[in-house]
């Protein structure tokens, strides 16, 4: 057993040694860091598509991405169309176009979290008021998610305890009948759980109150990445429900043992593969400890449950003597697992050790660590207890020390279901530089085209992102064969600085640059449109 626990931590200290910080923040939740037109804008003409670029490619929720023209009558003519992190809305010029434009959306980024929200442009001159639209801040599904990750939890606790001890310690003359209930009770609450989750996620998606949901809309999660793992993770209970009566009798071979183990590990694994690790950095590493944390988790918490309410009472001293130590090895593997694979997976979701203070994720995890390693040390108590060969003569003392630990973690896994649902601090960055009104933003017009560009966060010696967009006349993308773009501080005495560009679109570029310095920059646009045809714009970057 020594050696087969060396081996396994032995791993996972491995992973630790993957780096776990980027060389820049990569975007869950994903965040609008461009858009065009641009928020706030007043531009001379209704444009016929609206163009919004995310920080990381998004799914557009059905029904929900929306553009409102002055008169309040919905004016997009189709479905958005999605290419990566870019969406694009084919709208229609209404019949009085002048005046101020609402445009709401939702969509579900990488990690299947529903992002919101809505900004406005105007068309020849604002209006006195906003058309109405839907709050794009509303979250209906806030309290319902967590609440079922939480019953989810306790669920999994329940069903995998008693299954571990009936497989590998449980006393011939005790019946295990109180087993068999709490394990089928567990992969019910899990179950319920699950539904409780897809319900939520329909209200986060559609952006309705639970009450008011439809068929449709439990239908178009089902379509979604999350929809998905949530359908899988149900089948896998199915199939465990089916594995399960054998192995609580002790009927079941090593083959039947070994497959509901198998089960059990993917079903462990859905919830990463819906939550934060499919965004982060690394997401196949951080699917894999996110799935050994949760893997250590039950197993520990599981197992003290049933060996507290189960096992402990009335259970002879000479057979509590035997069982005793043996779960005090499985335990310590379990913990150790637990711990650094909660390590690895702070680390990649943190991204930057100052994100343990300055963001809410952060400031959630110290507090459920402060809480586990005051649980850790009662645990550690009770092993010098089974190390001292007393445990088996003190039940109540023992029972009493694990009703303590019980008690403590389900408030960590209250802090865990809200914590899952809090932004990683890795993502601090990117929220940080969504586009806001402190961000610049111009449209500058020649004979040959319209250029609108987008600098933000607009400040100095910070990554700034650019965004270039070329358009006809007529507000059509128009290609771009050749760009030259430069930046120049002239009151400061720094000269043009060319910038090289990336290309995601024919009419579009894009570029991350520095400002060395504050000040009034002007920013010089060459745009060759054809063999013959370019044109030069100059437009002005207040840098802070």
């Amino acid at each position: 057993m020594r050696t087969r626990s060396a081996v396994l931590l032995g791993v996972v200290l491995a992973c630790l040694g993957v780096p776990l910080a980027p060389a820049s923040p990569a975007g869950a939740h994903a965040a609008l860091v461009a858009a065009t037109p641009v928020r706030d804008e007043v531009i001379g003409h209704a444009p016929r598509e609206v163009v919004l670029t995310f920080s990381e490619p998004v799914s557009p929720v059905a029904g929900r991405v929306q553009v409102l023209a002055p008169d309040g009558k919905k004016i997009n003519t189709g479905e958005p169309v999605v290419d990566g992190a870019t969406m694009r809305i084919p709208v229609r010029v209404p019949d009085r176009p002048l005046g101020t434009y609402l445009v709401s959306y939702r969509v579900v980024s990488a990690d299947s979290y529903p992002i919101a929200g809505s900004f406005a442009y105007s068309a020849g001159a604002p209006s006195a008021t906003l058309p109405q639209g839907a709050d794009g801040a509303d979250r209906p599904g806030r309290a319902l998610v967590p609440a079922a990750k939480y019953a989810g939890y306790l669920g999994l606790v329940l069903a995998v305890g008693p299954v571990l001890l009936a497989a590998t310690m449980w006393p011939r003359r005790r019946s295990r009948r109180p087993a068999t209930v709490a394990a089928f009770t567990g992969l019910g609450l899990v179950a319920s759980a699950t539904a409780g989750t897809w319900v939520g996620q329909a209200a986060d998606m559609v952006g309705a109150p639970v009450g008011k949901l439809t068929v449709g809309d439990l239908e178009a999660v089902a379509a979604s990445d999350v929809g998905t793992v949530l359908a899988a993770r149900l089948t896998l209970l199915a199939v465990a429900a089916t594995l399960l009566p054998a192995v609580l009798l002790g009927t079941a071979g090593r083959w039947h043992t070994a497959g509901l183990a198998m089960v059990g590990l993917a079903t462990l694994a859905t919830w990463p593969l819906a939550g934060h690790p499919v965004a982060s950095p690394l997401p196949e590493v951080s699917i894999a400890v996110g799935t050994a944390h949760l893997a250590g988790m039950t197993v520990w918490l599981g197992g003290l449950l049933t060996l507290a309410v189960f096992l402990l009472p009335r259970t002879h001293e000479r057979v509590l003597a035997r069982i005793l130590p043996a779960w005090s090895r499985w335990a310590t593997l379990a913990v150790c697992w637990l711990v650094a694979a909660g390590v690895a997976q702070a680390a990649l979701e943190l991204g930057h050790p100052s994100a343990l203070l300055d963001t809410a994720y952060g400031r959630l995890l110290c507090g459920k660590v402060a809480l586990l390693a005051g649980v850790l040390a009662v645990a550690a108590w009770q092993r010098r207890m089974v190390r001292r060969r007393v445990a088996a003569t003190r039940p109540r003392r023992v029972a009493g020390a694990a009703g303590v630990e019980l008690a403590a973690t389900a408030v960590v896994l209250a802090l865990t279901a809200v914590l899952v649902q809090t932004p990683p601090g890795r993502t601090a960055n990117t929220e940080a530089a969504r586009v806001a009104r402190n961000s610049v933003a111009q449209t500058l017009t020649t004979d040959l085209y319209t250029l609108q560009f987008d600098v933000y966060p607009a400040r100095a010696d910070v990554a700034n992102s650019l965004h270039i967009y070329v358009y006809t006349p007529q507000a059509k993308a128009l290609p771009v064969a050749e760009w030259t773009v430069s930046l120049a501080l002239p009151a400061a005495g720094i000269e043009p600085i060319m910038v090289p560009v990336d290309t995601p679109e024919p009419n579009h570029a894009s570029a991350e640059v520095r400002f060395p310095a504050a000040g009034e920059w002007t920013l010089k646009v060459t745009a060759r449109t054809t063999e013959v045809d370019q044109a030069t714009v100059t437009g002005t970057v207040r840098v802070t």
